[in-house]
């Protein structure tokens, strides 16, 4: 099976490309980690798959609209 034809058939069975499910499913993890953790967010992004916490920031706001530090705070 092709990339390109693997993408066709995962974006008709979930709503949205095999990129932005991984991002998606990265930022829940890290909801997950911020509420329930004493973990840095800095680690959490790391361990998450994020290349850096700003990439976290910038992928939380987008999704979410709150950024990791607020919701860690809850």
């Amino acid at each position: 099976m092709s990339p390109h034809y693997f993408s066709l058939l995962f974006k008709q069975s979930t709503g949205m490309t095999p990129h932005k499910y991984v991002i998606r499913t990265r930022v829940e993890r890290a909801k997950e980690l911020l509420l329930k953790s004493e973990m840095a967010i800095s680690e959490i992004a790391q361990s998450v798959g994020f290349a850096s916490q700003s990439h976290l920031n910038f992928h939380t706001k987008r999704l979410l609209g709150v950024t990791p530090k607020s919701i860690q705070q809850i």
